[in-house]
């Protein structure tokens, strides 16, 4: 079974029915692995997942640009056991590595930008169509002698692979370099969300402050404030002070791509009043009016 891009409609199914009462109606027997593609899958979610099913859950990063995963657990040569959080290990062809912003390989359990070491394997993104000039900007000249993800990470001392989220989702506050997809990790395992995304929104003091924007799964009913106040606690405690998360507002959907990937550079566009246009490729655009009024009616941006 594979699941779409970033694991939606795993969260839709979690969102719906979050104690799984559906799956007693069918017969999972023939169901060996679930395999999640797309945007990192949120340890929440994963764990959910493998608790309902009893199966391993699978979760693997790989772009348009590489043609096939990059990091995965590779079933069909040797199961790797799981660990929530990371996508496992290099598959054969790729040299994964975590660099610091001067190309200096980084030690286990210390996130940086990860980086592929040239020569790529076959199937792998060889250009861009009529413009070979961005493509060696884009991907090769960022840190020569590798390929830039335009993601973050870290490895842990058993190799593990651990995607953060794109380097744009770091935020700076007051000095502070911390990740969104951090924050957004902490957020989602509170038992009353289904789903969420932290962006940073421009601020005249701190310069960023991470905001929180939270869809509740079904039948959950808990007061707006009172759930707010015990997100803003958990990413205290879980990420420190320094994230001043102070903010968490309750929408009744987030707007993604049609791969389920959520739009969160329009979401920070739209909280800082910036220009911007709807890609081709969202879901539906009428979500961003409804997000456009809850912004305005919390006082975001």
């Amino acid at each position: 079974m594979h699941g779409t891009p970033t694991g939606i409609s795993i969260r839709a199914v979690k969102k719906e029915d979050p104690e799984g009462i559906l799956r007693q109606q069918y017969d999972l027997s023939s169901l060996r692995y679930l395999f999640l593609a797309g945007e990192r899958c949120d340890v929440a979610t994963l764990e959910w997942s493998q608790n309902l099913l009893g199966i391993p859950v699978i979760d693997h990063w790989w772009q348009t640009e590489s043609g096939w995963p990059m990091l995965a657990n590779s079933v069909g040569m040797e199961l790797l056991p799981v660990k929530p959080g990371s996508v496992t290990k290099p598959v054969c062809g790729f040299d994964i590595q975590v660099v610091d912003p001067n190309g200096h390989r980084l030690p286990p359990n210390e996130e940086g930008i990860v980086v592929v070491k040239m020569p790529l394997p076959p199937g792998n993104l060889p250009n861009l169509w009529n413009d070979t000039a961005r493509f060696k900007q884009s991907y090769l000249e960022p840190h020569p002698g590798y390929f830039f993800s335009g993601d973050g990470g870290y490895t842990d001392d058993d190799g593990y692979v651990y995607i953060t989220g794109r380097i744009d989702d770091i935020i700076n506050v007051a000095g502070h370099r911390l990740s969104t997809a951090a924050m957004e990790e902490v957020v989602a395992a509170h038992p009353a969300v289904a789903e969420c995304a932290v962006i940073g929104v421009q601020d005249n003091i701190k310069g960023e402050v991470p905001m929180g924007f939270v869809v509740l799964k079904a039948g959950i009913h808990i007061n707006e404030e009172q759930l707010e106040r015990e997100l803003v606690a958990l990413v205290r405690e879980k990420v420190g002070p320094v994230a001043f998360f102070k903010q968490a507002v309750l929408v009744k959907r987030l707007p993604k791509t049609r791969s389920g990937k959520i739009l969160r550079k329009i979401m920070r566009n739209m909280a800082d009043g910036k220009t911007f246009a709807p890609p081709s490729t969202i879901e539906d655009a009428s979500v961003l009016p409804e997000l456009e009024s809850a912004m305005k009616e919390h006082s975001v941006g």
